[in-house]
Order: C-alpha cells, then sequence, then structure tokens
C-alpha cells in the first residue's frame, strides 16, 4: 500500500473515530455515589470479571462484563474506607483490597485483603497488613506473581494524614502474601527519600508494583524527586539502596483540572512478560501539566535494561495541544503484549465536558492509537468528589476500561465492551490480529442476524456458535480459506430451534480466536 493511501485511509477511520464511540458501554452500578473504581479480568476465563469502586461497592460479572451482580463489601474487625484494589489469582480466587475503618483502632491505620473464593458472591472479613500505631496506610496497590502466587502490595504511609509539619513524613512501604492472602509479611519501607505529609506534591504516592519475567518486583511513585523507581529481586527481601530517577514532575502529580474535585498524575507501572518481542519491558505512565494548566498530557516511558535506564517521554494522547487528558491508566495484555490506556479527554469540546478515550500500543510504547470509549461526554462539578484513578485489565484483546460518570449530578460506573481494537489499516507494519469480528447485527434478534468480520490476511477460518456452556452448536464456516476482504454470513437462529437466551459466536484463525455474545429475544 503506498503511503498517500494509508494516510488517506487513516485519516477517514480518525475522523470517524473521534465523532462516535465504537464500543458498547455498560453501566455497572449509579448508587450510593460510586466513585474510583478497579476492575480485573480472570486470566483463566475472560467472562469473569471482579470490580469496585468506593467506598465499599463490589461488583462481578460472570458474562464478559455485559450484566453485573453487586452489593456493599463489610469486614466486622477491619471496616472498609476505599481506595478499592481487585486482583484475580491463578486459581481463579477475587481479591479485594482497601482502606481500613476498624471499630477498635484508627481510622486508615492498616490495608485490608479481603478474598471470595465463590466468584465474588460472599467475601471473608479480610486480613491486614501495614498496622503502625497511629500511622495511616493510603493509597495501596497489589499485583499477583503468576509463577509462584505470591502477592505482592505496596502504599504509602503518613506519619500523620494531612499534617504539614516538617517532622512528619511520608514512605512507600511494601508486604507480601506467600499464602494466598491469609497472612501478610511485616510491612517494609522501600523508598530512599520520604516526603511530607500534605498529600500533595511532595507527599510520595502513586506506587503501582509490577512482577518481572523472573520473579523481578518492579515498582515506581511520584514524590518531591519526581517519578523514582525501584525494584527487588528476592521477591521483597530486599530492594536498591538507591532509587532510579525516571523522570521531572513539573508542578507535581496533585495538579487542577476545572469541574474536576482533586485531580492527580501519579504513576502506574507495569512489565510486559508476554513473550512476545517487548517482553521484560518496563512501561511507566502517568499524566502532568508540563506544557501548561490548560493543557494537561498522558506520558509513557519504558526501559529494556530492568530499570537501569529510562527512554524519552512520549506523548500517549495525540490530538493538538491545548487539551486535556487526565486520570489515566495502563495495563499490558500478557498474551498479546498490548499496552492499553484509558483517560478522560476533553478533544472534543471547548468547556468542561469530558469523553473517555483509550490508547493502544502494538509496538513497545513507540506509537499509539487513540479511539473514543465513551458513548456521550458528561459535564463532571467541582463540588462532588469524582474520585483519584479508573482502571483498565485487558487479556487476550478482550479489554475492559472502568471509569466514573457524572449526570445530573449523580455519580455512575461504567465499562465498555471491547474485544480486539481494530485500527482501520488494510496494512499495518505492526502485529496486529489477523482479522477484526463485529458484533451481530441485530442484536438482540429473533430469527435472523448477521455476522460480519474483516480478514486482513488469507487465512483458514472456522465460525461458529455456541451455548452459555461453551457447547458447540453450529459451524457456520467449518475452516475454510478465505482471501483479504470483508465478509458477511446470515444465519436463521429458527432453523436449530434455539431458545431464547444468550449464546456466544466465535471466529478463529492463525492460532487467534475471537468472540462475541449474542442475544435471541422471545
Amino acid at each position: 500500500m503506498k503511503k498517500s493511501y494509508l494516510h488517506l485511509v487513516l485519516f477517514f477511520f480518525f475522523f470517524s473515530i473521534n465523532a462516535i464511540a465504537q464500543h458498547q458501554n455498560i453501566k455497572i452500578v449509579d448508587t450510593n455515589s460510586p466513585n474510583e473504581p478497579t476492575i480485573a479480568i480472570d486470566p483463566n476465563n475472560t467472562q469473569r470479571i471482579i470490580g469496585g469502586s468506593n467506598l465499599n461497592i463490589y461488583f462481578y460479572s460472570n458474562d464478559g462484563g455485559y450484566t453485573w451482580q453487586n452489593g456493599i463489601l463489610t469486614s466486622v474487625n477491619h471496616g472498609v474506607w476505599g481506595d478499592p484494589v481487585t486482583l484475580v489469582d491463578n486459581e481463579g480466587n477475587y481479591y479485594f483490597f482497601h482502606l481500613s475503618n476498624p471499630a477498635s483502632g484508627n481510622w486508615i491505620d492498616r490495608i485490608v485483603c479481603q478474598k471470595s473464593t465463590n466468584g465474588g458472591v460472599t467475601w471473608n472479613d479480610g486480613t491486614y497488613m501495614g498496622l503502625n500505631g497511629t500511622k495511616a496506610q493510603d493509597k495501596e496497590w497489589g499485583t499477583i506473581d503468576r509463577n509462584n502466587g505470591n502477592i505482592y502490595v505496596t502504599w504509602t504511609q503518613f506519619d500523620d494524614y494531612g499534617s504539614s509539619n516538617p517532622n512528619h513524613r511520608t514512605n512507600i512501604m511494601f508486604s507480601k502474601s506467600t499464602d494466598s492472602g491469609a497472612t501478610w509479611s511485616p510491612a517494609k519501607r522501600i523508598n530512599e527519600v520520604d516526603g511530607d505529609c500534605i498529600d500533595s506534591g511532595n507527599t510520595v504516592e502513586g506506587a503501582v508494583p509490577t512482577v518481572g519475567p523472573n520473579g523481578e518486583i518492579y515498582v515506581s511513585w511520584a514524590g518531591p524527586l519526581g517519578i523514582v523507581f525501584d525494584k527487588s529481586y528476592d521477591e521483597g527481601e530486599t530492594w536498591l539502596d538507591n532509587d532510579i530517577f525516571v523522570s521531572d514532575f513539573p508542578g507535581g502529580w496533585a495538579f487542577d483540572i476545572p469541574g474536576i474535585y482533586r485531580c492527580n498524575g501519579m504513576p502506574v507501572t507495569v512489565c510486559d512478560v508476554s513473550g512476545g518481542p517487548n517482553h521484560g519491558t518496563i512501561y511507566i505512565n502517568w499524566s502532568d501539566q508540563r506544557n501548561g494548566i490548560d493543557d494537561t498530557d498522558v506520558w509513557l516511558v519504558k526501559s529494556t535494561d530492568g530499570g537501569e535506564t529510562w527512554s524519552e517521554r512520549k506523548r500517549v494522547n495525540d490530538d493538538p495541544p491545548g487539551k486535556q487528558q487526565f486520570f489515566t491508566w495502563m495495563t499490558v495484555d500478557q498474551i498479546t503484549g498490548d499496552l492499553h490506556f484509558v483517560f478522560y479527554d476533553r478533544r472534543n469540546h471547548n468547556d468542561n465536558h469530558t469523553d473517555v478515550y483509550g490508547a493502544i500500543s502494538r509496538d513497545g510504547g513507540e506509537t499509539f492509537f487513540n479511539y473514543k470509549i465513551s458513548e456521550e461526554p458528561f459535564l463532571p462539578s467541582s463540588w462532588i468528589f469524582f474520585g483519584d484513578y479508573n482502571n483498565i485489565s485487558a487479556h487476550d484483546n478482550v479489554i475492559r476500561p472502568i471509569w466514573t460518570r457524572m449526570h445530573n449530578n449523580q455519580l455512575s460506573i461504567w465499562t465498555a465492551i471491547i474485544d480486539d481494537v481494530f485500527l482501520g489499516e488494510e496494512e499495518y507494519d505492526l502485529p496486529a490480529f489477523p482479522f477484526a469480528l463485529e458484533q451481530n447485527s441485530p442484536n438482540p434478534f429473533y430469527g435472523n442476524t448477521s455476522f460480519s468480520f474483516t480478514l486482513k490476511q488469507s487465512s483458514e477460518i472456522t465460525l461458529k456458535i455456541s451455548d452459555l456452556y461453551s457447547r458447540e452448536i453450529v459451524k457456520l464456516i467449518d475452516n475454510e480459506y478465505r482471501l483479504p476482504g470483508k465478509y458477511t454470513v446470515h444465519f436463521d437462529s429458527r432453523k436449530y430451534l434455539l431458545s431464547p437466551g444468550i449464546y456466544y459466536f466465535s471466529l478463529s484463525g492463525n492460532m487467534v480466536n475471537q468472540v462475541r455474545k449474542m442475544i435471541i429475544e422471545r
């Protein structure tokens, strides 16, 4: 394909994708003023997803995020006080980390881990880490080593939360569990330079741990030195004597966005362990106002030598300068190696109306493709707390961002059904899916529907329909060789006497499988 033609294709695709969202939006919960959402896909079964939001709401889905059940998380011994973080272990157990508010103790005096062994239906009362007298334990995040099942958690300890006394300091703490959350190691300080306790730009915060290909633990955070990085090679027993400088942070991680109660650009750290071309690469994502208070941007740096050296910053949002992009989060799909981002975006507006955008990089953070996720913009209010973060989870091209939205001064939590991001080119130099399967239309339907897909390269493909329990019903295309192009297959459910309900259709070929959900109505 000639470069001029490719640019023409990309121009029209970018124009159209900025105008409308391409992915179905799903409202998860809108009660109890939810905000600060978290989400995690079960890597062994992407139909199972766990999530949570402030202050004490949990929710789970067993159909890939189309429908959700929710409840209120309680802990008799420890209390529940926000900063939710959800994880899924290798056995499919769910974990919900949060701050504490114990009946006997002090407000946020520990980090709590509650566990569900039945898919989020019920939760234990929880275990805890970090209890240290009256000191406050805040802003935790966790990760799981898939090789040994260890759970690692990092957070900020305040000598006295909110204090301006220069003798009161903040530090980054670490704890681990080697028995699936039953017990936790004594909390250990891992930072070299501490911060103040004001909970602002000179406070050390934003520690999000990740695991490397050989069990290394990597983490970065922001504070008075900017963004710094630390690592452990022995499951957290020892850490670097000197933290590694990553990037400056002009203005600090706490900044103002019009219409938002408070905002931050704290870093997120991930590592590619997919086995692909960027295996072992560490990435750090954040947002800052180095280009001005009216031009907040999303950034990425990476390291290919275990965090010893870091690349120059790359701007993730691809709009012209002068608009606000904020509350970014990032994950890596550990099957494909793709980087996925979610952030609020005002590129389409001249006021405080806000969209949700995603970005993907398929070349190790060298280039980024932006796309609109939210179906409609929303207008936040500066007197309603919006939380301190959004989140995103991805596995095997199943991508589930999660965000807070406001409508008529009511907060709600949303996700979007994203199963692969089709970049819109017929030819692309980066590794991409060999085909793109669209949602059937109409859906839901009674009787007839159609399946459309685009092959980006010649492939032997199979298109089949299965029931809710993955039992095959019919193969509409059975391992047939097809040339590149767009295809449409018509289907009459009455021919197979299918009852109303949920079914799945899938397209497979070239060792790749894409699955979509469809609903037959009465």
